[in-house]
């Protein structure tokens, strides 16, 4: 196989692997015993102070490991553990642009996106932090939604129209 592609593949692996690494993080650390450090993003804007939460550490959670497979990778025999801190790095800027800009418009550079996959990723954000304590949260990932999060809009048209189809017979 050419190397490039190898390289390639592994990129987009470790891509992959850390919607499911976000994922386990977010579920099991961030709404347990790291709770301390994710209570504030789960707090309504006005209380919040300044720019900055503690929830922004875990930025350093996943950038130390891109950072260290980077020199890793670069200084040793194993070429191949750089393009793991690739993947980690393409998924930590995926991240930062759908949940921090996107989502929570922590940036204005752009407001509304308008696609049923960008709507499905609003909709499960918002019934993640429907709920602001760590106990029975729910849609914990960043890009794979469940597909209930796809189908509201669709239901909500059907109900109208059995609503109007109702009234009509009346």
């Amino acid at each position: 196989m050419a190397p490039w592609l190898s390289y390639t593949l592994i990129t987009l692996a470790a891509y992959v692997g850390m919607e499911f690494m976000a994922w386990f993080t977010h579920k099991y650390l961030m709404h347990g015993w790291l709770w301390n450090w994710h209570e504030d993003h789960h707090r309504p804007k006005h209380q919040k102070e300044g720019f900055f939460e503690k929830n922004d550490r875990f930025f350093l959670v996943f950038a130390i490991p891109s950072a260290f497979c980077y020199m890793y990778g670069s200084m040793s025999a194993h070429f191949w553990v750089l393009f793991i801190g690739v993947g980690i790095s393409l998924y930590g800027l995926t991240y930062f642009l759908i949940h921090d800009v996107y989502i929570h418009q922590r940036f204005s550079w752009f407001r509304q996106l308008d696609s049923p996959f960008s709507r499905a990723i609003l909709r499960a954000h918002g019934a993640h932090h429907a709920k602001t304590g760590k106990e029975d949260g729910e849609s914990f990932g960043l890009l794979v939604v469940h597909p209930k999060f796809f189908g509201k809009r669709k239901r909500n048209k059907q109900n109208a129209s059995q609503g109007q189809q109702q009234v009509t017979s009346k």
